[in-house]
């Protein structure tokens, strides 16, 4: 058992580098801009706290993650240039030898991307609701 849950924390970490290469990939201008607008959903997903199915529901929370991020990943990987993803990750590594990727700044900027989204959304519905008075 022991070896199954180390197998599960390396492959973690391995979802994680390789999510954070994507990062780095999409900030490279030799990446056609089709993969980098799906490359910046899946890695806004994979850090977003707000999750298609709530992690709360049994199995079924976590399988959104265990699906979506992997084929998101493979997706990005076929449109992206081999060069580009050899240099993302390779940088990539080295910043998460060096210190870790900065997972909560992502973190920070997706939230903040989500508040943005529901401020505008109020706004509408503000917007809407006196437009009817």
């Amino acid at each position: 058992m022991n070896r199954r849950i180390r197998a599960l924390a390396n492959r973690a970490q391995a979802l994680r580098a390789e999510t954070y290469a994507l990062y780095l990939a999409c900030r490279d201008p030799r990446m056609p801009w089709y993969a980098r607008a799906l490359a910046a959903i899946v890695v806004a997903y994979a850090f977003s706290p707000i999750d298609l199915i709530p992690d709360f529901i049994p199995v079924l929370g976590h399988l959104d993650d265990l699906v979506l991020v992997p084929v998101g990943i493979v997706c990005v990987l076929r449109m992206t240039p081999p060069e580009v993803i050899a240099d993302a990750r390779a940088r990539a590594r080295a910043a998460m030898q060096r210190e870790g990727p900065k997972a909560w700044i992502a973190g920070l900027i997706v939230i903040g991307i989500w508040l943005l989204i529901v401020a505008c959304v109020i706004g509408l519905g503000v917007h809407w609701i006196a437009q009817g008075e």
